[in-house]
């Protein structure tokens, strides 16, 4: 096998290499049926293994009990941003959504293209997201709060869910999704792209909790609405089969290979704690996030000017670290150190830090 890099990419992102190894494995021939994932019947006995396994592996590791339906769905997080709008909030109802960043805006807009309330009674805009918002002033009788778990380009993340009343919770975890355990019970709905952390693109996990179902109109399209996809099992449609095998074949490392999601956060704090030390060390690295609201999964950082961050990033690549250069938008540095980047990546990375600093400094 050909030198694979370490990839710090922030989505489509790393996968764990024995999960690559065991879709390489059965590739041309799943499970004795003499096809691939890729060609067999979404209505097969053999699909219908992989759907089931997936669906109690997510709500096992989530800790979801038999109030909440796992849905495999398709357009990614972004298709959620409405879809949430319009089928947990009624009309004449207000929702509140905290504004920490590039897809928490996104979210606003699709709900006020949809002529929905959004109040948004907090947000991070006044320090380029840096932060994450405490001590919000939920409004009363709102229908739902959206919360963005971790934002991925500004580098800051949530330690926790915050008390929110009576409001359910909807939040998009789509970078930091069971990066960690989570009181789920908090939550009316998660969604997540799988690209991130979960698996490959062309697949969006929704956990919704059973009471949510009731609020979902029927003058919406048959596609955008969630009780089309609950009634089925995800199988309304032809869903995405290849990248529901991912999913559950990561689900399934998770549990049996890493041993649950106590230890994988404790791998990933070790990660992070790692990394953040180089970068606090001397001062020629800067950090874009408070301390105490940043990512766990996307370490974002500057250097001294453009022209700097454009050679580190040159160099890094060149030394087998990829994916290292920040967002367009907002650009800098960004270091992805998502579940299956192992902490030999975040080693390498730091040492390559710590020469690039010495030939540079």
């Amino acid at each position: 096998m050909e030198q694979r890099i370490h990839n710090f990419n922030a989505g489509p992102a790393a996968l764990p290499l024995p999960v690559l190894a065991t879709a390489q494995e059965e590739l041309l021939n799943f499970k004795g049926s003499g096809m691939s994932v890729m060609e067999i019947s979404h209505r097969s006995k053999w699909f219908d293994g992989i759907l089931e396994d997936a669906v109690v592996r997510m709500k096992r590791l989530l800790g979801a009990g038999d109030n909440y339906q796992v849905l495999f769905l398709q357009g990614g997080a972004s298709t959620q941003f409405a879809m949430a709008p319009m089928n947990l909030l009624p009309d004449g109802q207000a929702a509140d959504y905290v504004n920490t960043g590039t897809w928490a805006k996104k979210a606003i807009q699709e709900a006020q293209i949809l002529g929905k309330k959004a109040n948004v009674p907090a947000t991070s805009q006044d320090r380029n997201f840096a932060y994450i918002p405490k001590n919000v002033s939920y409004t009363p009788g709102a229908a739902y709060v959206h919360l963005t778990s971790n934002n991925t380009i500004e580098g800051t993340q949530y330690n926790g869910f915050p008390d929110t009343g009576d409001a359910p919770i909807v939040t998009d975890m789509s970078s930091d999704m069971l990066c960690r355990p989570v009181d789920i019970s908090k939550c009316g709905l998660v969604y997540a792209g799988a690209q991130k952390n979960l698996g490959p693109a062309g697949v969006c996990i929704a956990v919704l909790r059973k009471d949510m179902l009731e609020r979902v109109p029927k003058t919406i399209p048959t596609m955008f609405r969630y009780t089309t996809h609950a009634e089925k099992n995800s199988l309304y449609n032809t869903p995405p089969c290849w990248s529901i095998y991912i999913v559950g074949l990561v689900l399934k490392w998770l549990e049996e290979t890493v041993g649950g999601l106590d230890k994988m956060e404790a791998q990933n704090r070790a990660k992070a704690e790692l990394l953040y030390k180089a970068i606090d060390k001397t001062g020629f690295y800067k950090g874009t996030a408070d301390k105490e609201d940043r990512s766990w999964m996307n370490v974002t950082f500057r250097l001294g000017s453009e022209d700097l961050e454009k050679k580190f990033v040159a160099e890094a690549e060149k030394a087998g670290l990829g994916g290292l250069k920040g967002h367009r938008s907002v650009g800098g540095c960004r270091a992805s150190i998502y579940n299956a980047t192992g902490l030999d990546a975040v080693e390498a990375l730091v040492s390559f830090m710590n020469d690039f600093e010495k030939n540079n400094g």
